[in-house]
């Protein structure tokens, strides 16, 4: 079974993250099949619009950290050590390029979100054009905690400076109804209705020509590119490699080596481990 499915349902392609048993994190091979997916929507032109949503209980986990962090021992995941920044950097820009393809696709993309869409996760959920989450389903960026920068850097051109630094700065999840509320995310629903919400306002889209579909698209998306969205996505990208591999990054995989990466995520997101001094803080958010 592929990790990412694709099925034509009349005017509507429907693209599915499916790793349901790690709830569709990310490995090597998810973000060339995405990409694959939605070019394959973008060339069919009996498809106008595409529905993006997760197997199972969420949307996406973020990247696979029971490999990237956890697996090998020595850092070997995308490289022998010691680090080549260069070649950190290039594959993560082309697992950056691979999510964009949501962004670039002349068609306009909904993802449907439910469960979580974090980390990595939050990364494809925000390069679709519109984000219908699930009131209670929860979105954010964690590892900016501590081994992480949001490649894609969506946050601040669906936030503004202000309410970006403040998810990124904290490494907070909100809930749907939140995200709705601060403009990062078109709608939260209730759970029971986002299947309805989506399938109305795929339907709604559909009706219209695909030419008009991606005159539209490309205008609005113009005006975010201009303000530089290229050079600050490769900054970020640089950046996202630097912090897996500051001294703060290095101990906190040495510490999911240790005990396991989800005690080790579970200490940083509650901000309960000191990375620089590799140690405790006492009594911190208890």
């Amino acid at each position: 079974m592929s990790k990412v499915l694709y099925e034509k349902d009349g005017r509507i392609a429907r693209i599915t993250l499916n790793r349901p048993e790690v709830m569709n994190a990310i490995d090597d091979e998810v973000p060339v099949l995405l990409e694959e997916a939605v070019k394959r929507a973008d060339a069919d032109d009996g498809v106008h619009v595409m529905v993006l949503s997760g197997a199972g209980d969420a949307f996406c986990a973020g990247y696979d950290l029971t490999y990237y962090a956890e697996g090998n021992g020595n850092g070997q995941a995308t490289q022998d050590m010691p680090w080549d920044p260069i070649r950190d950097y290039r594959f993560m820009w082309k697992n950056t390029q691979h999510f964009m393809a949501l962004w670039r696709a002349l068609k306009p993309v909904v993802a449907k979100v439910h469960g979580h869409a974090v980390a990595g996760g939050s990364d494809i959920a925000l390069c679709s054009d519109f984000v219908v989450m699930g009131e209670n389903a929860r979105i954010g960026y964690m590892p900016v905690r501590v081994w992480g920068c949001p490649t894609t850097a969506m946050w601040v051109y669906r936030l503004g400076p202000e309410r970006a630094k403040r998810m990124l700065f904290t490494g907070d999840k909100v809930s749907g109804r939140e995200a709705a509320e601060m403009g990062l995310v078109l709608k939260a629903v209730p759970e029971a209705d986002l299947d309805a919400e989506v399938e109305a306002l795929a339907a709604r889209m559909a009706s219209v020509p695909i030419n008009q579909l991606a005159m539209q698209k490309m205008v609005i998306n113009q005006a975010i590119e201009a303000t530089g969205l290229m050079n600050t996505q490769r900054l970020a990208t640089i950046f996202d490699g630097i912090t897996r591999h500051s001294p703060e990054g290095l101990n906190f995989k040495a510490r999911a080596e240790a005990v396991g990466w989800k005690q080790a995520v579970d200490e940083r997101d509650r901000g309960t481990w000191d990375w620089t001094e590799n140690g405790p803080i006492p009594g911190a958010n208890r």
